[in-house]
């Protein structure tokens, strides 16, 4: 039980960070995670579906935070191109800007990690890795 309180009040914690340094560019964190996924596709496009199966997430959430995005005019949807059914949630040149910039915020914070060593993050990683596969987030 300890473990698992301190890994989920270690979220909490960063979470709250993240959201506070994203705040200057009127982000949160989920938000972030949308645009960077979008900014690393080669097309910076997908189906809103395909941005919840890669960021675990449920639709609904997806569909929360793409219209916040759209919103501020950091996402656009677009019709699929042969799929009348489908529309595609596209990265703008304004949500490119603001993904880059919010990287270089989080980096020069070190993703709110920096009080542990190199070591101690590529430890962490191991072991949260091995129980995310465990439990088949992904293949080991």
């Amino acid at each position: 039980m300890a473990a698992i309180t301190s890994i989920v009040r270690a979220q909490q914690l960063l979470l709250a960070r993240y959201d506070e340094l994203l705040k200057p560019f009127g982000i949160t964190f989920a938000r972030y995670e949308a645009l960077m996924l979008l900014l690393f596709t080669r097309s910076g496009e997908l189906p809103v579906g395909k941005i919840g199966e890669r960021l675990q997430v449920h639709r609904s959430s997806v569909t929360n935070a793409v219209d916040k995005l759209a919103g501020d005019g950091l996402v656009e949807r677009v019709p699929h191109p042969t799929d009348g059914r489908t529309t595609l949630i596209r990265i703008t040149d304004a949500g490119r800007d603001v993904a880059t910039r919010a990287t270089e915020v989080l980096n020069a914070e070190d993703f709110a990690v920096g009080a542990l060593s190199v070591e101690e993050r590529e430890a962490l990683t191991r072991v949260l890795t091995t129980l995310r596969a465990d439990a088949g987030d992904f293949a080991a």
